[in-house]
């Protein structure tokens, strides 16, 4: 175990008094950050070697993860199991109809943890709820679901909760859009897992209608993910490819950006990447070690005593931001003012970057990821609410979209192929395009038809907005900033990143 200073135990006693008579902060948000800075009050992993002075220096970024892991940081649950044999730890029988299966499901999630302390997968709704909803007159089910939904979004108060629907049409699945489309809300978040080639037409349409005003669901390429990852895939979180009945044990994140400002130049650029990929790779290694061989999680949670969950089914995640910052800071250095995004020597150089670090994380093995070969998986990770001049995972910045939507998807398509654990872009449609979804659809086929994985789109006058892979409300943020308690805690980071990131200027198509 790590020693601790006095310096840093008095520093978090600040905090935790501030933490305790932070005016701005619900009862449940205080709680939530007093154990963030209990558990930050011991260290229990072995740091790589040179790991703090790539931290000191924000090249790694641990993502506030405990320096005591307790728990998995994202749990996807297999709830068609609990559907079929209930859960004997909650005292829960299977469902036999919508009224049983929208409370066993609403008990449940409240016992699913994540780095959060909240579900970031509450299951495939549409699947799970179809055979009970067409058991119900249509408007009886409406009522139903969309109550369960406001459930959610009152309680779950963590935008990073996920829900997917799709590929295949559903009664259910399209009384979710119709609920979403009457009451937007910022919980939960909404993956419509989207086959151009099967999915019928008049369902995909509603779903591009409900993102106009919603903000959700966002479109997901079926087709890849299911060649990466297997029927058994969720999407989770922000945008998290994993797998379901396992997830991911941690999530780590490069800031290449960071990193190429320590660089003299692209020479000197390689060696520091693969020195900070090692590093990070260790870390994470550690932190994964001390989950399964020391916590006790799998050994005595219900999810896994039960089979929710199995330590053979997670995985890994290593994350990236800033790749654009990077090599438009390495361009700089050779004297060159070629722009990522701009210019065909520009993203050569980042797919050369993308190339090196795929070849590292395939390249690196730890024997607690079986469900992905050993391998950890790239992951375009979304930035935090800190982040400034920075871009999340392999975005273009803001302010800096090229004019014409088919040359940005067209470079979506170059990188999103990198990331089989999630990468994904957001654009902003002008309110106009409500009276036209098969608009938004032609983009979504023609940007998953370009190698595109994940598209989110909301119309410029919507109060639900995507920040950066999560949503919040413009009206709560408002709230927020005039000194008003919000209900939900990822609030406070969409206010943090239109200020440091800049979000609410994307540029409108």
């Amino acid at each position: 175990m790590n020693p601790i200073t006095m310096e840093r135990v008095e520093e978090t006693r600040r905090a935790i008094l501030d933490t305790a008579c932070n005016r701005l902060l619900t009862h449940e948000q205080k709680v939530t950050g007093l154990e963030r800075l209990a558990e930050s009050l011991i260290d229990v992993i072995d740091l790589p070697e040179n790991y703090p002075e790539l931290k000191a220096a924000g090249v790694i970024c641990d993502l506030n993860e405990s320096n005591c892991p307790p728990r998995p940081r994202y749990i996807v649950p297999d709830y068609a199991k609990l559907f079929e044999e209930g859960c004997r730890f909650l005292r829960l029988d299977p469902p036999r109809d919508l009224d049983e299966a929208l409370n066993v499901l609403s008990v449940f999630i409240r016992h699913v943890p994540s780095v959060t302390n909240f579900p970031v997968f509450i299951g495939f709704l549409d699947r799970l709820l179809e055979p009970f909803a067409l058991g119900e007159s249509r408007d009886g089910a409406r009522k139903k679901i969309g109550l369960f939904l406001r459930y959610v979004d009152r309680t779950i108060t963590d935008s990073f909760c996920h829900a997917d629907i799709g590929p295949g049409e559903t009664l259910a699945g399209r009384l979710i859009l119709e609920c979403e489309r009457e009451e937007p809300k910022s919980v939960p978040n909404l993956s419509f897992l989207y086959d151009p080639e099967t999915t019928p037409e008049d369902f995909a349409r509603l779903a591009a209608e409900t993102a106009m005003g919603s903000a959700k669901p966002s479109f997901a390429n079926h087709r890849m993910f299911l060649k990466e990852l297997g029927e058994g895939y969720a999407v989770v979180s922000c945008y998290n490819g994993l797998l379901v009945g396992g997830g991911s044990y941690t999530l780590s994140r490069l800031r290449l950006g960071h990193l190429a400002a320590t660089a003299s130049g692209l020479d000197g650029f390689w060696p520091k990447l693969e020195n900070a990929a090692e590093t990070m790779m260790a870390y994470m290694d550690r932190r994964i070690a001390f989950m399964v061989e020391k916590s006790g999680f799998f050994e005595s949670n219900f999810l896994a005593t039960e089979g929710f969950i199995r330590r053979d089914r997670f995985t890994g995640m290593f994350g990236l931001v800033g790749l654009a910052e990077c090599v438009n800071t390495l361009m700089e250095k050779e004297g060159r003012k070629d722009r990522f995004g701009h210019s065909s020597a520009a993203d050569d150089l980042g797919l050369r970057i993308m190339d090196t670090l795929d070849g590292l994380v395939k390249g690196h093995h730890n024997p607690y990821c079986a469900a992905t070969g050993g391998n950890f998986l790239l992951h375009g990770q979304v930035g935090i609410e800190t982040d400034a001049g920075e871009s999340p995972a392999t975005r273009i910045p803001i302010g800096e979209e090229p004019e014409e939507l088919s040359d940005h998807l067209t470079h979506c398509g170059f990188f999103h192929k990198y990331f089989p654990a999630g990468t994904g872009d957001i654009f902003v449609i002008e309110p106009t395009a409500r009276r036209n979804p098969d608009y938004i659809l032609d983009m979504v086929k023609g940007g998953f038809a370009k190698g595109g994985r994940y598209f989110s789109i909301h119309s410029g006058d919507s109060d639900v907005i995507r920040v950066t892979g999560y949503l919040v409300k413009r009206s709560e943020m408002d709230k927020l900033k005039a000194g008003r308690n919000v209900l939900q805690n990822t609030t406070a980071l969409g206010l943090g990143a239109a200020i440091n990131a800049h979000v609410l200027e994307r540029k409108r198509r």
